[in-house]
């Protein structure tokens, strides 16, 4: 218990702002990632809480949901947003392997990552609205932040890293059972917040996100990088709050 509390604070202080004490350092960055759903469920747990709070406060359920999704970018950092933009704007305008890392490491953004992240928001923003019914609404958060980040680790094992320094790198690759572990508690979460069904087709479509997002990662800079993580994460909890909202 001690070792996955390590390994939950370790993915908590890489993957939110979050004031959490350290872990201790001797551990392997890369076996954090099994806790990977359990920070999903945390920040998941924040932005139900802050929708609750927005609805309560007669904002409406649009001004809710985005308002909420400012909350969530506040706890992450805008993390994974940032990694989206890099990644759109990388693939989008590199014209070789080597340019495309460059604009990855990039600060600035272009076209190509406004759109991504404009698309992003708008849809998240919408499937929030759309959810209407507060407590679905709260269960698609809490499973779209769990699972998505429950699957991160299965493209840690299956795709190479793409460059030998960065905060992939940083975060060390998972292996084998931690990534199965994560996979399998993102989708119990899920499942506990959604039902069977939803959770499920959720799970698969996700599954093929993941493949699909590595496949193309590899053809274009030769495997992942932490933006490519970040972009994954953006696509698969759209994914979820779409799912939750046609089977709604």
């Amino acid at each position: 218990m001690s070792a996955f509390l390590a390994d939950f604070l370790n993915a908590a202080r890489l993957l939110t702002r979050l004031p959490l004490p350290a872990a201790e350092a001797s551990r392997s960055p890369g076996r954090s990632a099994r806790a990977y759903p359990l920070v999903g469920l945390l920040i998941g747990a924040l932005a139900a809480l802050a929708f609750t709070i927005f609805e309560g406060l007669e904002l409406g359920t649009w001004l809710a949901g985005f308002l909420t999704l400012g909350v969530t970018i506040l706890l992450t950092g805008a993390l994974h947003e940032d990694g989206l933009a890099d990644t759109a704007d990388g693939f989008g305008g590199g014209g070789d392997r080597e340019a495309k890392l460059a604009i990855l490491r990039d600060s600035r953004i272009g076209t190509y990552g406004v759109l991504a992240l404009g698309l992003s928001l708008a849809l998240r923003g919408l499937a929030l609205g759309l959810l209407g019914e507060l407590e679905l609404a709260a269960a698609a958060l809490v499973a779209a932040h769990a699972l998505s980040r429950g699957l991160l680790p299965v493209l840690m094992v299956f795709q190479p890293l793409a460059r030998a320094d960065g905060l992939a790198v940083a975060a060390g690759r998972s292996l084998g059972g931690d990534a199965w572990a994560a996979l399998a508690l993102g989708a119990v979460i899920a499942w506990a917040a959604l039902s069977f069904g939803a959770a499920l087709l959720a799970l698969v479509l996700g599954l093929i996100a993941v493949f699909g997002l590595g496949r193309l990662a590899e053809r274009q800079i030769g495997g992942y990088t932490g933006d490519v993580l970040g972009a994954l994460q953006q696509a698969l909890e759209i994914l979820v709050l779409l799912v939750v909202v046609a089977l709604a």
